[in-house]
């Protein structure tokens, strides 16, 4: 069969590119078509990706905006001379490509706020899968997963960290803190914030003390070298071996914090997002004691100092890492079956029809057997 599988962010790579590989390996035909944002073509590179380019946008809302007619027109051409089976992807380019082509579309999606990228994908998409934490109800064509989006590439059978990364950050057994800082430049991101400048300048002032704080900066914003962090300055690709042996991630994106949970890393996430309505993933990390969902800045300063000083932290991280993976599906594995199925997804072992949205303030949904 022909797969074609849409890259348009570093997280995408992350998930996709097992499948890619697992699909390739059994004598499938196998084409990514990638946009090149962030370091979304390194990890791609790094990955051996079979991936063409269909556009590129920097980390804002507008160059997202601008680029985004001839990013469509340019994609659909792609897939259009590609002629695929099956269309793989988590975003609204997909979806048209798919029913351009007249190829099976399936989407993987674990974000709530982005709206349009449902409405697009509830009316062009054959199938939508999600987490078994996702709150909101995509349609008769919803169906979800035991696990979290990065569960494809973090589950044990997937991944296993590279101690060696210690030397490479220069850090030896010394403790280390990474510090993640969102460019919110998504369209799900308009009216959305995390940390201002000044707030992360005292963030790494406060955990100095302690360890050595290393920043990922995804919008570039904040001149590293005039604070008391350091730049990650690693291959991207290296930087989930850093995350496994960090004794905290302080972040006010998401993917990362969820990485950091699956990993048994602590995590204090703050954003404009947490709150009452935050997203299910956040909420069912927060109540198996893997993530601090924090709002105001205070007290993320005060988490922050009471995790990285916690020498119990990390046993107790780990074990409820342990017990969280126990019931984790490997997405991976899940999703290259359904890619052989796609007229039978709801065969497909460990995917369910979605029952029921989790109520405010919980975890899981119900889902059927």
């Amino acid at each position: 069969m022909r797969y074609l599988f849409f890259t348009n962010t570093p997280a995408h790579v992350h998930l996709y590119k097992n499948a890619v590989a697992e699909l390739r390996g059994r004598g499938h035909e196998v084409r990514v078509l990638a946009r090149d944002y962030g370091c979304t073509l390194a990890l791609a590179d790094a990955a051996d990706l079979p991936y063409s380019v269909y556009g590129g946008c920097g980390t804002t809302k507008r160059s997202l905006l601008c680029n985004l007619p001839a990013q469509y027109a340019r994609a659909l051409v792609h897939a259009r001379r590609f002629d695929p089976d099956v269309v793989f992807g988590i975003g609204a380019y997909a979806a048209p490509a798919g029913r351009l082509t007249g190829a099976r579309t399936i989407l993987v999606h674990d974000s709530e706020p982005s709206t349009l990228d449902h409405r697009i994908a509830r009316s062009l998409a054959d199938a939508l899968l999600t987490p078994d934490t996702f709150r909101d109800d995509l349609g008769p064509k919803h169906r979800v997963f035991h696990g979290f989006k990065e569960s494809a590439y973090l589950h044990p059978d997937r991944f296993s960290a590279d101690p060696s990364v210690r030397a490479a950050l220069g850090v030896g057994d010394d403790p280390f803190v990474i510090c993640r800082l969102n460019a919110f430049g998504s369209h799900h991101d308009v009216g959305q914030g995390g940390f201002t400048v000044e707030q992360v300048r005292t963030l790494l002032d406060d955990l100095d003390d302690h360890a050595t704080v290393f920043v990922s900066d995804e919008g570039d914003d904040l001149d590293v070298d005039a604070t008391a962090g350091r730049r990650f300055d690693l291959h991207p690709a290296r930087l989930h071996d850093a995350l496994a042996e960090a004794s905290l991630l302080v972040a006010d994106t998401q993917t990362m914090v969820t990485e950091a949970a699956l990993l048994g890393t602590p995590a204090v996430r703050s954003n404009s997002f947490v709150g009452a309505d935050d997203m299910g993933n956040f909420v069912e990390l927060e109540e198996r004691g893997l993530v601090r969902n924090v709002a105001a800045f205070e007290s993320v300063r005060e988490t922050a100092l009471e995790l990285v000083t916690d020498d119990g932290a990390t046993d107790r991280w780990e074990s409820r890492r342990r017990e969280l993976l126990a019931e984790t599906v490997d997405l991976t594995e899940l999703l290259v079956n359904v890619a052989e199925n796609p007229r039978g997804i709801d065969r497909v072992a460990g995917v369910s029809q979605r029952v029921s949205a989790p109520a405010p303030g919980t975890g899981r949904s119900s889902t059927a057997d």
